[in-house]
């Protein structure tokens, strides 16, 4: 009895890592992660020195902090961040636009099930009036 559960459990557990949009989830999983890395490396070992030249340093850790009372606040720590998270979405955006170049595709997001919805019922009224003039 308990060797029948077991393998209809591992059959179960077969038959769902075999889904393909697992597989390609994993895949995408591990791609990302790498390109996270390359991102980050395009980032902190280029554009933050790109940032140091002006600034002297590649962030701004120890500059703007303001102390009141006991506390400390940080306002360049914040702004190291905020620079940072820009240049990432810049680096991010500078890649995608060259691999869809490179590949003569551009990446676009399906549509919302509103958008979806919305269409049907455009189509469906434009198919209701040109029926209406028809006669």
């Amino acid at each position: 009895m308990k060797s029948l559960r077991l393998t209809k459990l591992f059959k179960e557990f077969r038959d769902f890592i075999n889904k393909g949009n697992l597989l390609a989830i994993a895949v995408g999983f591990v791609i990302g992660g790498a390109f996270s890395g390359l991102v980050k490396a395009m980032v902190e070992e280029v554009v933050m020195p790109i940032v140091a030249i002006p600034f002297g340093t590649p962030n701004f850790d120890d500059a703007l902090i303001v102390h009141v009372n006991d506390a400390e606040i940080r306002f360049g720590a914040f702004l190291t961040v905020a620079v940072t998270f820009i240049s990432i979405s810049f680096v991010l955006f500078l890649m995608l636009k060259a691999y869809n170049k490179a590949t003569g595709t551009e990446a676009v997001a399906p549509p919302t099930a509103d958008i979806v919805l919305l269409t049907s019922i455009r189509d469906e009224l434009k198919a209701i009036r040109e029926q209406g003039t028809a006669q």
